[in-house]
């Protein structure tokens, strides 16, 4: 048996994402999309100061325009197309170029609610474990499923950040949540299934929001989310450079950060290349 193994290696995860919340006060970056899938771009922002990456199969099928899809939106449709073994080879990849005490959670298909669901076996967990990811990226949109993950993944020695979603949200992301008193409970249930580290889907779009602040759902979503677990916390979407600082207010301790620093990233090629286009 390597029960205790197993458990070694999940204090090993959670020592780094701890040490990393204790080097920013109780908050950090997960950063995301091209920096999560690339392995040049991981090395830089890790460079950087980053402690916390997530390659994930949507991102991978639109960095390799996988069907042609050419936004998030299509690539999240056709996800499940990527393999294991495809998430495996970009995890060795991203995990050879940064050093050991950066925490590398991974999304994989059948670890999200797929259109066309993916069985996976504990040969499977423990591949991408063996690839050195310390923890699964998940959007399990039942208890009963996301608790049967959790179980998998931590006889593999893998954390699980999991998340909360709502019921109108365009992708199921997580487990449904439409009220922050609803948020409260079932980031409550997630914790005592077992889930390391508990986050909520914010991408959700309202009007009349000041500059450089988040709607009031939206922080009173998270607000419940913090106040109901002792787990580190995570937001995930629509944060930028306006808003970011609000969302650090909330007191979440990570935020994930994909598509502003991609859209950073497109624009700096253009940039350069329409440079060195000039005579």
């Amino acid at each position: 048996m390597i029960i205790n193994d197993m458990l070694n290696r999940r204090l090993a995860g959670k020592a780094k994402v701890m040490a990393a919340l204790e080097a920013g006060d109780g908050y950090t970056i997960l950063s995301t999309g091209i920096t999560g899938d690339d392995a040049r771009l991981a090395k830089a922002v890790v460079d950087a100061g980053v402690k916390m990456l997530e390659p994930n199969h949507p991102a991978l099928a639109l960095a390799r325009g996988h069907k042609g899809v050419t936004s998030m939106h299509a690539a999240e449709k056709i996800r499940y197309e990527i393999t294991i073994d495809q998430m495996v080879e970009v995890t060795r990849g991203v995990r050879n170029v940064v050093p050991d005490d950066v925490f590398i959670t991974v999304g994989i298909p059948g670890g999200f609610t797929e259109v066309m669901p993916i069985e996976l076996s504990d040969a499977d967990f423990a591949k991408i474990a063996l690839a050195g990811a310390d923890g699964l990226h998940v959007h399990k949109s039942s208890m009963q499923d996301l608790e049967a993950f959790v179980n998998a993944s931590h006889r593999a020695g893998l954390l699980v950040d999991a998340y909360i979603g709502m019921s109108s949200d365009l992708h199921t992301f997580g487990i449904a949540a439409d009220t922050a008193e609803d948020v409260y409970k079932v980031a409550k249930q997630m914790e005592s299934v077992g889930t390391d580290m508990i986050g909520l889907m914010t991408g959700m779009s309202y009007d009349g929001v000041d500059a450089g602040e988040i709607h009031p759902v939206v922080k009173e979503r998270i607000i419940a989310l913090t106040e109901a677990v002792k787990v580190p916390t995570l937001a995930e979407g629509g944060i930028n450079f306006n808003n970011y600082k609000a969302f650090i207010d909330t007191k979440v301790n990570i935020l994930v950060i994909g598509t502003s620093i991609d859209k950073i990233i497109e624009k700096a090629a253009q940039d350069a290349v329409r440079q060195f286009m000039k005579r």
